[in-house]
């Protein structure tokens, strides 16, 4: 059958095609440039993390070094403790040591004033003997009357010797008693003078422990303060960074969300038996992003859209944003054989437990979690593995 355009008119035939690979190219370069940026903020965030790891591996160290000073530091309080109650136990032994003292010098003031008059009453039998002339015995009994007489007069004589060997006897006794207490009333104060300085050392050898142990401590808290604030600062860092990173990443999802999505088809089962969840935008496929694995393929559609179970199977959980995080309302379907599904984002749920068929609504397209608008973020599990949902699409 011949065409019915004239020849001139037969690349306008094409123009559809034309527009589309126009759009495809502007969205492309659009997404590169905005993309950009957010490349050079996640090269900068890679080096801050690179530092926030050396940064760790350096509290670790010094993480180690504190715990050997908090050894160090118990160990020096045992050894104040000790020292306190060493002390407590020389002063003690000074105080009772100063007691005998002061009893053993009361006493020798007694003995020699005891003494003293002893030696005074001696100095007086001597004189008094002198003057008396008294005579010796032998004269005394040969000058008796007889032998009663003479009896008599040798027991009287007795008696005057007698009275002077106790005076004797009492100052010879008071006089070792006082030499004696001497000698203790010596030995006491050299036993308080070696106590004094046993005590003064003690004290001394406290102080240097105190001084160790306050010294040991401001070495401690001075190494757990950089090592905080240096982390902190880095946290601070990377922090400020990761939201540059995700204002840029919004950005570009604004930039996208102002562009028409390209037309959808039905949801059809694909050659593994699975179905699209929903008819949207294929926004973000699998793989590393950004420095890091992401898990699934981002869909983008209306909020509210209905989600569908891309496969039968039993729900194993639902979460909530408060449960889950950054992957906002959250289901995941196992299927059996170690497959799973799961659907974050959700503005809310539509079940949340039991069997569902496949195409069943499970829940409602949204933007909770960790999210830049409102699309599904779907993953495939293999065991627990995240893989590419798009080999079973």
């Amino acid at each position: 059958m011949p065409d019915p355009l004239p020849e001139t008119a037969r690349p306008w035939r094409n123009a559809p095609t034309l527009l589309l690979a126009a759009f495809v190219l502007v969205l492309v370069v659009g997404f590169a440039a905005a993309r950009a940026p957010a490349e050079d903020l996640q090269s900068k965030l890679d080096g801050k993390k690179a530092e926030l790891g050396q940064a760790a591996d350096k509290k670790g160290v010094l993480t180690t070094e504190v715990s050997r000073l908090n050894d160090q530091i118990d160990q020096l309080t045992g050894e104040v403790a000790a020292l306190r109650n060493r002390e407590a136990a020389v002063q003690a032994e000074l105080d009772k040591a100063q007691a005998d003292l002061d009893d053993e010098q009361h006493d020798l003031k007694i003995l020699r004033e005891r003494l003293a008059r002893s030696v005074e009453a001696l100095q007086d039998r001597l004189v008094e003997i002198y003057k008396s002339d008294e005579p010796d015995a032998l004269s005394t009994i040969l000058e008796s009357d007889g032998f009663d007489d003479a009896l008599g007069r040798y027991e009287y004589l007795q008696d005057i010797q007698s009275q002077n060997s106790d005076i004797v006897g009492r100052v010879r006794e008071l006089r070792d008693d006082t030499a004696a207490t001497v000698e203790r009333v010596r030995s006491t104060r050299d036993a308080i003078a070696a106590r004094k300085d046993e005590l003064e050392r003690t004290r001394q050898s406290l102080e240097a422990r105190e001084a160790d142990l306050d010294a040991t401590r401001a070495r401690s808290e001075a190494a757990l303060g950089r090592i905080s604030e240096h982390v902190d600062r880095l946290d601070d860092e990377v922090s400020s960074i990761e939201d540059k990173i995700q204002a840029q990443l919004a950005a570009v999802a604004q930039a996208q969300s102002g562009v028409p999505a390209l037309p959808a088809g039905a949801i059809q089962a694909a050659g593994g038996g699975f179905i699209w969840p929903v008819n949207g935008t294929l926004t973000s496929p699998f793989g590393i992003r950004w420095g890091s694995l992401h898990a699934g393929i981002d869909i983008a559609a209306p909020g509210g859209t209905p989600i569908r179970a891309a496969k039968a199977g039993s729900i194993v959980f639902a979460q909530t944003e408060a449960e889950s995080g950054g992957y906002g309302n959250y289901t995941c379907i196992d299927h059996g054989g170690g497959v799973s599904t799961c659907y974050a984002h959700q503005s809310s749920f539509a079940i949340t437990s039991g069997p569902v068929a496949q195409g069943d609504v499970i829940g409602y397209v949204g933007n909770t979690g960790h999210s830049f608008g409102d699309h599904l973020h779907f993953e495939v599990r293999i065991n627990g593995t995240p893989v590419d949902p798009l080999g079973y699409l």
